[in-house]
């Protein structure tokens, strides 16, 4: 269930990312609430995983998932740069998330 509530917590993490990104362009409701709604719920799921998991592993893991989708999300919606060493730098987040979750 931990697990779970830290997927979900990333994955609001991201929206909320995604939200900033576009309120930061066009401040409207809808991107208002993708920011808010998304970086609150995140930090929601993120507390109730705390009952289930340590803080650190969830913690670090959060904030390697939301770091990498963010960075992703950037790269194919909002046209940043895909250059190899950004690719390479995501894919050792990406290692260094599934290496705590499976060490832990």
């Amino acid at each position: 269930m931990g697990w779970i509530l830290v997927v979900l917590a990333a994955t609001c993490e991201i929206i909320g990312a995604a939200g900033l990104k576009l309120y930061s362009k066009q401040k409207s409701i809808r991107n208002g609430i993708l920011y808010i709604g998304g970086f609150g719920a995140s930090f929601g799921f993120l507390y109730k995983s705390f009952h289930y998991l340590q803080v650190s592993i969830a913690y670090s893991v959060w904030i390697g998932i939301g770091t990498a989708g963010a960075v992703a999300v950037n790269m194919f919606l909002f046209g940043e740069s895909k250059s190899l060493g950004r690719v390479i730098s995501v894919m050792m987040i990406i290692i260094g998330v599934i290496g705590l979750r499976t060490l832990s």
